[in-house]
């Protein structure tokens, strides 16, 4: 499409439907992860603290420019936290979960 200059123009609709996508597979990565969950990821038991979901806010934390967002967990065991960008997999399980 072009503008009265001659100009290539971007459609609303494409940038709001990739925004759209873009946001279901961000979430998709993050799981069912919320505040309070707590879920074991193979070599330990966590619990969420924190879903960080701005952009930079996410990129800051964990050093990352790529990264969509960051979840803050705490070990259960050791009871240190920590930011990470790990996507929720298929080995992942919950075992507390929290109302939404």
């Amino acid at each position: 499409m072009e503008n009265r200059t001659g100009r290539a123009t971007t459609s609303r609709t494409a940038t709001t439907q990739a925004d759209e996508a873009l946001r279901r597979v961000t979430a998709q990565h993050i799981g069912p992860r919320r505040p309070g969950v707590v879920y074991y990821d193979g070599p330990r038991l966590v619990e969420v603290r924190a879903i960080v979901t701005d952009l930079t806010e996410a990129r800051r934390v964990l050093r990352r420019n790529s990264a969509r967002f960051a979840v803050l967990i705490r070990d259960v065991h050791a009871g240190t936290e920590h930011y990470t960008g790990a996507i929720w997999t298929g080995s992942d399980r919950v075992l507390k979960a929290v109302a939404a």
